[in-house]
């Protein structure tokens, strides 16, 4: 949680919001800017455009004024952080302004642009459906909208569909299916060749990379030149993972199907030829990418100025194939684009435009322990108590149910267990120098928290398994800062390296001295830790740093079930990073309001596409 600092300059509701904590530092400045620059003294409109602030903090596009009372208040009183406010002031108490009065303040006010005819960028607030945009992340959801309407209306080439259909039966012979079944694999190969815009989507183990691979053989099959295509995501970890799965798919494809050349993955900010903070991207309309088919996966991580970007910088001809989890967490920064997507797809269309891409969302699953299949599904679909059954039935999915409010180790005897184990095995074989064997024990388990701070917190479970193995692992930490076995977690987009924020590693024995080996089991790279100057132990992990990743087992410690924080789709992540075994730390109280609870970002997106 951010560090309340009372803004001395700030006055009235500003003031009032500012020390009860609502509001930080940043939020107040901001409106204090805008008014200025604005000629705007009214205290609510002012009021209004700090809360804007204070969402896109929090991940929101926009606010929404008619639903802000009542979030800020569950956010301010969430009992798992450490909050600078004081405790015994009542959020729900400030003056709050009357909604629909508010409302007609700001569409009185000369700061905010009214509606969405108003021309961009002549106001630096926007108020449009009873949604406030600080004007740039409207412009920015515009530019999506604009993007994607411009290649809806551009006419696909003409596909031969019988020979489509022949290829498409080759490729999906049903195998698998129940009698009757859709293939919804099919279904987005077809949807793919047939638009210039297609989003799949799907839970994990549902065959999304398989259909990939076979979208891109399909898509090559009926081209008459070789693709140029572009595989990318938004971490590097998930772009490591992209690449190995789909060349694994590509090479199970029948030998008389033409595999498609695809170059190695890499994160989006590298596509776009990001040129560092506040320099923007080589890439755009005026330079676009040259591919004829873009694939991004891991979508739901994909924030929308990113999408924005992305949309621009692609030729009018390039297929864009979008794949994700809608159900899984959203980006850290503002935005649900894909969650948005999907969900815009099931509105009534506007008449007289046409869809702007196809949406297919796959249901067969096809890996993972059943157990975790299930769990997944009942956290999906909201079902508290089939989720809890499972929990309790303890397949490979069990539910460590405590209500200790300051949880050691020592309380959790499994979960030590599990922690020591995988930490000997990292630091024997970084001993050894076994790079690949290092990182695939890194990977075996992993400790995930909702939160980073306070008693649920990374930092402090973090603290506690690095404790734990420094008493019980033999010569654990000698080395000093950088020793043997500490496992690595890179927080900043490192370019001159071609190390991108959430990609892992460990510190490895190396006939040059120690090493930070980062990377994958299957493809890592070892640096001189004099080099990584953005990187923090990973003995536990935020579930929203763990997207993109995949490990044996995972461990969820639970924050206490009145936490803000605890939504279904931040279960749902956590629960669908594990292949073999699911463990919950908490409360059945917990679980099951996790489940019920729905993560809400304000965006007009998601009001059709």
């Amino acid at each position: 949680m951010a560090r309340l600092v009372e803004v001395v300059s700030a006055q009235g509701l500003l003031h009032e919001f500012n020390a009860a904590g609502v509001l930080l530092a940043p939020d107040v400045h901001v409106a204090q800017t805008l008014g200025r620059l604005s000629n705007e003294h009214d205290p609510q409109v002012l009021l209004a455009a700090a809360l804007a602030v204070r969402a896109l903090r929090l991940g929101s596009v926009c606010l929404d004024l008619a639903g802000v009372r009542q979030r800020v208040v569950a956010e301010m009183l969430d009992p798992a952080l450490d909050l600078a406010a004081d405790p015994d002031n009542d959020v729900d108490a400030l003056p709050w302004p009357d909604p629909e009065a508010w409302l007609e303040r700001l569409r009185g006010s000369r700061m905010v642009a009214q509606g969405a005819d108003i021309a961009v960028n002549q106001h630096p607030v926007r108020l449009v459906d009873g949604l406030l945009y600080l004007e740039r992340y409207w412009a920015e959801e515009r530019t999506v909208r604009t993007r994607l309407d411009e290649r809806a209306r551009r006419s696909v080439p003409s596909i031969d569909q019988q020979r489509l259909g022949a290829l498409l039966d080759q490729l999906f012979d049903g195998r698998g299916l129940a009698s009757g079944e859709t293939d919804h694999q099919r279904e987005a190969a077809h949807n793919a060749a047939n638009h210039w815009t297609s989003v799949v989507a799907g839970g994990p183990g549902t065959g999304k990379t398989t259909t990939v691979a076979k979208l891109l053989a399909v898509l090559q099959a009926v081209s008459d030149e070789p693709l140029r295509i572009a595989l990318a995501a938004p971490s590097g970890k998930a772009a490591a993972r992209l690449q190995e799965a789909v060349t694994a798919a590509l090479s199970a494809l029948p030998p008389e199907i033409t595999r498609p050349a695809v170059t190695s993955a890499s994160t989006l900010h590298k596509l776009l030829d990001a040129r560092g903070p506040g320099r923007g991207f080589g890439r755009g309309p005026a330079n676009p990418l040259p591919h004829q088919v873009v694939v991004v996966d891991e979508m739901s991580m994909v924030a929308l100025p990113m999408m924005a970007r992305l949309l621009d910088s692609l030729r009018p001809d390039t297929r864009l194939v979008l794949v994700g989890d809608p159900n899984q967490l959203t980006s850290v920064d503002a935005g649900a684009v894909l969650s948005d997507l999907v969900r815009a797809a099931d509105l009534p269309q506007d008449r007289g435009r046409p869809r702007r891409g196809s949406v297919t969302v796959l249901t067969h699953t096809w890996r993972f322990g059943q157990g975790i299949a299930n769990l997944a599904e009942a956290i999906r679909q909201g079902d508290d108590q089939r989720a809890l059954e499972l929990l309790q039935a303890g397949d490979d999915v069990e539910l460590v149910a405590t209500n200790a409010g300051a949880l050691q180790l020592t309380d959790l005897p499994m979960v030590r267990s599990q922690v020591l184990r995988t930490g000997e095995a990292v630091h024997a074989a970084a001993r050894d120098g076994d790079v690949p064997g290092a990182l695939q024990a890194l990977d075996s388990h992993r400790l995930l928290c909702a939160h980073r701070e306070g008693r649920w917190g990374v930092a402090r479970w973090g603290r506690m398994v690095e404790d734990l193995l420094r008493h019980e692992v033999a010569g654990y930490g000698a080395e000093g800062e950088w020793y043997l076995g500490r496992p690595l977690l890179v927080t900043q987009n490192l370019k001159d390296l071609d190390l991108s924020n959430g990609d892992a590693g460990v510190v490895v024995a190396h006939e040059q001295g120690l090493r930070a080996a980062i990377g994958s089991s299957q493809q890592a790279r070892t640096f001189s830790p004099f080099l990584l100057d953005h990187v923090a132990s990973l003995h536990a992990m935020t579930i929203h740093k763990a997207q993109g990743s995949q490990f044996r087992e995972v461990t969820v410690v639970l924050p206490p079930a009145e936490s803000s924080l605890l939504t279904r789709e931040l279960l749902y992540t956590a629960v669908t990073r594990a292949s073999d075994r699911v463990r919950l730390v908490g409360t059945p109280d917990a679980v099951a309001k996790a489940i019920e609870n729905r993560a809400v970002r304000a965006s007009g997106l998601a009001r059709g596409w």
